[in-house]
């Protein structure tokens, strides 16, 4: 199934230089990590290469925005380390 081109997802890389984790917004998260890896993004550029680790679509850009902002907190992270099994 395609995504609805009005979706926007919240998405996770993960460095595999040091194994941090970036989480952001994109339309096309794809399209994003190729960004990052590029180098095109300051906060990522030293912690090069990245590795897509999750995805979730949402339904508008606040929507994915609310997302966003809860798993940059402590809370929002214990949550997205347990659905990725890295706790």
């Amino acid at each position: 199934m395609c995504p609805d081109p009005e979706d926007y997802f919240v998405y996770a890389i993960q460095s595999q230089k040091d194994g941090r984790v970036y989480i952001g917004l994109s339309k096309n998260p794809v399209s994003r990590l190729k960004e990052h890896n590029a180098g095109e993004t300051k906060s990522t550029k030293g912690f090069r290469p990245w590795l897509l680790i999750f995805k979730e679509t949402c339904n508008s850009r606040a929507e994915a925005r609310e997302l966003e902002k809860y798993y940059k907190t402590s809370s929002g992270r214990r949550n997205l380390k347990k659905k990725l099994h890295l706790a």
